[in-house]
């Protein structure tokens, strides 16, 4: 066929997709009432949510599983016969055809045994492997669990208040992200029916109205929900023939939210507790798939110095569509994590292989790592169209190919002799604490009482 007729043929395909998966809404399907919340601490953290096979049963899945598990499958069938077993467009295709043939068993199972089976495969596993590694995630988890619980971490946090009310919020928010979508691609908004502070859609972000914010939160939101969710969103629905890269099943969950994490780093938006937060969640789907029920997990948090209120979040986001008793669990937030250190790799890979025209592909749509070699073969053959909306330090990469230049080179180096030695040097110096006044501006550092009658003589 030419080149038009199989550019036809994907974008015929790519809008059936769409159509097929409007009705799944995972996180819908699986979502608990805020009241919950307050009843568990009400108890004192002793009074399971009421969530089981009957409560699921009644939030409706938009959908009947049988007519679209068969339409999924026609479609598949279709890709099949009209591209080509082994084309590259359309075994990407039948890949997220597959993964939504699993989401429809997913949520038939919520609340049973098996919803975490059908989670696993979708998600991943905490004692899965890292791509090209032999290190799992739990492992890595507990590794930087450790480097954010430093004392180093807390003393250098600045005590920022969420100190701007929704309101406020949605202006500064919806005013910063017209500089990166100058088209008013993107709208802010006020919203009273979300649990979270805010959530990003397909054009838009909503701003809980009963939520206060920090300069911290705004910065994050800008960057993680405006700059990559929506702004892969967008890239996709810019696509003029590969359409379905406008939307995400789960297996692209690990690299948009790795590559959110990493934007939030890159922009140095990011800070020690959001960081641990991340790692926690790991630690938190390993407790979870190990046989730990609800309020073991949530009470493993308390102790470890959490809020009842993050405690309960933190072990909710694990056991939502599972079961209470463990074993069966939502493994989703495994997506953070793994993507952040998948999606580092891949940069610091396509730099070292002579590469680095491909690492931009990260944004052109909803994709997974192993798609973007195809999709940038397809780009240069004109049936892929580029990013529209990407970070600068992506359009131009000199600063982001010596950033991971020298990241990938000061690896030679032996950190644990590096450390002895300056661990010398840390040893001699005085404790302290650093002080901020009421704008949050530092002071001089606030130093032992002996060290400071020392000083006066």
């Amino acid at each position: 066929m030419t080149q038009s007729e199989y550019q036809q043929r994907v974008k015929a395909l790519s809008d059936r997709l769409i159509v097929l998966q409007q009705p799944i809404r995972i996180l819908d399907a699986i979502k608990w009432p805020a009241r919950f919340e307050k009843e568990f601490l009400d108890s004192g953290g002793t009074q399971l949510p009421a969530v089981d096979g009957a409560y699921y049963e009644r939030l409706s899945l938009n959908f009947q599983p049988d007519t679209l598990r068969a339409q999924f499958k026609s479609l598949r069938e279709d890709v099949h016969r009209q591209l080509g077993a082994h084309d590259g467009l359309g075994t990407i295709l039948c890949a997220t055809i597959d993964q939504y043939l699993l989401v429809i068993e997913l949520l038939i199972h919520r609340g049973l045994p098996e919803f975490g089976r059908f989670s696993r495969e979708l998600y991943g596993s905490a004692s899965d492997k890292l791509r090209g590694d032999h290190k799992t995630l739990r492992k890595l988890g507990e590794k930087l669990c450790q480097i954010f619980s430093l004392p180093a971490a807390s003393h250098m946090s600045r005590p920022y208040g969420k100190t701007i009310p929704a309101p406020e919020a949605v202006v500064i928010l919806r005013q910063r992200l017209m500089n990166y979508f100058p088209g008013g691609d993107i709208r802010v908004m006020l919203s009273d029916g979300i649990v979270s502070d805010a959530a990003a859609g397909g054009d838009y972000i909503k701003i809980n109205q009963d939520a206060d914010f920090s300069e911290f939160d705004l910065q994050i939101l800008e960057v993680h929900e405006g700059w990559v969710h929506v702004g892969t969103t967008l890239n996709g629905r810019k696509q003029p023939w590969a359409s379905w890269l406008s939307v995400g099943s789960p297996r692209v969950t690990a690299c948009q939210e790795g590559l959110a994490v990493l934007m939030e780093t890159l922009t140095f938006s990011s800070y020690p507790q959001r960081a641990l937060r991340v790692s926690d969640r790991v630690v938190a789907v390993d407790m979870a798939e190990q046989g730990a029920d609800f309020i073991e997990v949530y009470r493993f948090f308390v102790n470890r110095g959490l809020t009842e209120h993050e405690s309960y979040r933190i072990t909710q986001r694990v056991f939502r569509g599972g079961t209470l008793a463990g074993g069966s669990v939502f493994t989703k937030d495994l997506s953070y994590l793994r993507g952040f250190v998948e999606n580092v790799n891949f940069i610091r890979s396509a730099i070292n292989s002579g590469v680095p025209e491909i690492i931009p592909m990260l944004f052109v749509g909803k994709v997974t790592l192993d798609d973007i070699p195809i999709l940038y073969q397809h780009y240069l053959e004109g049936t892929i169209a580029g990013p529209h909306h990407i970070p600068a330090m992506f359009r131009n990469m000199n600063g982001l190919y010596v950033w991971f230049g020298f990241s990938s080179g000061i690896s030679v180096v032996n950190l644990g002799r590096v450390q002895k030695h300056f661990d010398l040097i840390f040893r001699e110096m005085p404790r302290s604490d650093p002080l901020y006044d009421a704008e949050q501006h530092l002071l001089h550092p606030q130093a032992p009482q002996d060290d400071i009658e020392s000083t006066l003589g």
